[in-house]
């Protein structure tokens, strides 16, 4: 069993808590949305407050599809495209679909947290697979398909939660194909493929949904705002007839139809690509800056790789350190990390913990880690 992990939510007031994987305030884009929402209602049909649906509005998915384009370069099917309510109900929702209990389901080794008690709310058993500085080690993986046969593995492949690592091409394609012949579903997490700092990641496996075993989530939860509940997967015919077949979605359509229409005014615009323009340059800032404090202050302390996207550091310390230990003088210096036993299928990695850059300006960031020296050296 892994540790404990709830959700962060909001900091307590004047601490300066990395275990925090949300934007800040000043990263929450108000203005834009609000004139998003005036444009939508001032050309909006009575209609379009109705139901939707159940793939999600046509309109919204022809420029969902148009901004992956963009984005990543081959041409997107607006029919493999489904509309969600951001990546933890996606990753449900196909736990719902695909999987019954006592089925397997491959993760990487440490993990997103948060999945566990998703994965386990259906009665999957959760196998680790472990990760080796380029993603999940596929060669464990086949080594593991010899003994059991997941119905998903479920990775995140760029910009990895907690570790930062990216999955290697030559990976992805391996993974594919060890998907077509042992008939499990990659659920691939693709939360931050836009976040990137300087070069992109490899291509999304929204480029790979032909190969019929592979299912794309996605979310506006990191590239505009956590609240809007908004996401979406990208499949084949095949998977999306499983999907779309959902009695929830049959008796009410999709599952966010009004925010949808607030998101693709965004998009049709170019506005949201601009944004997330804007997004990449703050969030390397931030990672510039913990980097540097922590080479300034953790130095021969932890070890770690600063990361080419997304939200998080990783560290390790020496073996037989015991991060959960330290929360607690952690949180008397005022700062706080998720230890990496939270992110451990069978609650190891206890000489590790996360930081997340994305909630912190860059001051906060160089003061939150004088403080995490401070709780690391007593």
């Amino acid at each position: 069993m892994s540790g404990t992990a709830a959700f962060d939510g909001a900091p307590e007031r004047g601490t300066i808590n990395f275990s925090v994987g949300q934007p800040s305030a000043d990263l929450l884009p108000l203005k834009l949305l609000g004139s998003a929402g005036e444009r939508f209602f001032g050309d909006a049909a009575p209609f379009d407050l109705n139901y939707g649906q159940r793939q999600g509005d046509a309109r919204f998915r022809a420029a969902l599809s148009a901004f992956l384009e963009a984005a990543s370069g081959p041409p997107v099917d607006p029919d493999s495209l489904m509309l969600t309510g951001g990546i933890s109900q996606a990753l449900d929702f196909a736990c719902g679909r695909l999987t019954r209990p006592g089925d397997v389901v491959f993760v990487e080794e440490p993990s997103y947290p948060y999945s566990f008690q998703i994965f386990r709310d259906h009665g999957l058993d959760v196998v680790g697979v472990p990760m080796d500085g380029a993603g999940m080690d596929v060669g464990r993986l086949e080594r593991l398909l010899a003994e059991r046969r997941p119905k998903i593995v479920y990775t995140i492949p760029a910009f990895h939660n907690p570790t930062g690592q990216v999955m290697a091409r030559d990976r992805r394609d391996r993974l594919v194909a060890l998907s077509r012949e042992h008939g499990f579903v990659i659920v691939a997490d693709e939360v931050y493929q836009h976040l990137y700092h300087g070069d992109p990641p490899p291509q999304s496996f929204g480029t790979q949904v032909g190969a019929g075993h592979v299912l794309s989530l996605g979310t506006f939860s990191k590239i505009l705002a956590p609240g809007l509940r908004l996401g979406w997967i990208q499949g084949s015919p095949d998977l999306m007839k499983t999907l779309l077949s959902s009695g929830a979605l049959v008796s009410g359509g999709n599952f966010n139809h009004f925010t949808s229409h607030v998101v693709r005014k965004l998009m049709e615009s170019g506005e949201l690509a601009a944004f997330v323009a804007q997004l990449r340059v703050s969030y390397s800032e931030r990672a510039q800056a913990m980097d540097a404090a922590l080479r300034k202050h953790l130095a021969g302390i932890a070890r770690w790789q600063k990361p080419g996207g997304g939200y998080f550091f990783w560290l390790e310390l020496p073996e037989g350190a015991d991060c959960a230990s330290l929360e607690a003088a952690a949180r008397a210096a005022g700062t706080g990390f998720l230890p990496g036993n939270a992110c451990s299928t069978s609650a190891g990695l206890r000489h590790c913990l996360r930081l997340s850059f994305a909630h912190y300006t860059v001051p906060d960031i160089h003061e939150g880690i004088a403080r995490l020296r401070k709780a690391f050296i007593k």
